[in-house]
């Protein structure tokens, strides 16, 4: 198992609101939630529980509108290069190759401290990380999509960051690429010991790569409805685990969580 150390990312009382034509909409409330050094946990939920706007509070994209949100200790007071963000879309500058996309975050963080040599060598260890050394000329539309997701994780890795933060980012890929890329982050989380936070809406990537999977209640005013701990050992191998007997409690944990207990009220009507 991981080295884990208790209240790295520290989300206290945390509460969410959003003025709308409509009036003042509740998103979340009373989120407490403490997230280890070198922990991996996922955020799962129906659409509208709040997923993303939990993890962009973390991000310092949004500002709770009650509540204190703490990263080692600081509270979390805006964007910042310590919590770098991967987001479903890949975000990259059309115009510029893989290498030069992430020397713009590597220059930006480490550009008044470092060389152009150590600038050039950071991103290319960034990019080698995720196995993109061969592509780092190429522009984004002359690789596939998962390539341009791996570009964006590097880019997140390039600047050193404390937390990684990841909202669906492999959730627009065919499954086979998904696959693949889940067990490279696998690989990247055990080679750099990051702290991870990602929002999800698949159950069995959830399982694998998490240490605990937090799931949350539907919206509006959604908040944390249970966290489950996943006691499976690391590395991990899809393909073992697919025949572990833990492996297919905790999955069906999460299930009965989402279409039971909280299922989904287009799921009501239907039924």
């Amino acid at each position: 198992m991981n080295n884990i150390t208790s209240k790295f990312i520290d989300v206290q009382d945390a509460e969410m609101s959003f003025n709308t034509k409509n009036g003042v909409f509740h998103a979340l409330k009373n989120i407490n939630l403490t997230v280890g050094k070198g922990e991996f946990v996922t955020l799962i939920g129906h659409s509208g529980c709040g997923k993303s706007t939990l993890l962009n509070l973390i991000a310092g994209l949004l500002e709770a509108t009650h509540g204190t949100l703490l990263c080692a200790n600081r509270e979390i007071a805006g964007p910042s290069p310590e919590r770098g963000v991967v987001f479903q879309n890949h975000s990259l500058l059309p115009w510029l190759t893989c290498h030069e996309n992430v020397h713009l975050a590597v220059e930006r963080v480490f550009g008044a401290t470092e060389t152009r040599a150590q600038l050039k060598e950071r991103t290319r260890g960034a990019l080698a990380l995720v196995g993109l050394t061969h592509a780092e000329q190429k522009r984004p539309h002359e690789i596939s999509g998962g390539m341009k997701q791996r570009v964006g994780i590097a880019r997140a890795l390039s600047m050193e960051p404390k937390v990684l933060l990841m909202d669906e980012p492999f959730g627009a890929l065919d499954a086979l690429t998904r696959a693949h890329l889940q067990d490279e982050l696998l690989k990247i989380v055990a080679k750099t010991g990051s702290t991870v936070v990602m929002v999800t809406h698949d159950v069995d990537e959830a399982v694998l790569l998490s240490d605990r999977i937090v799931m949350m209640t539907n919206g509006p005013a959604a908040t944390i409805g249970e966290i489950l701990q996943v006691r499976l050992e690391r590395p991990r191998e899809r393909v073992a685990l697919a025949q572990d007997a833990l492996y297919g409690e905790y999955r069906t944990s999460v299930l009965e969580f989402l279409y039971h207990r909280q299922a989904h009220p287009s799921m009501k009507e239907a039924a």
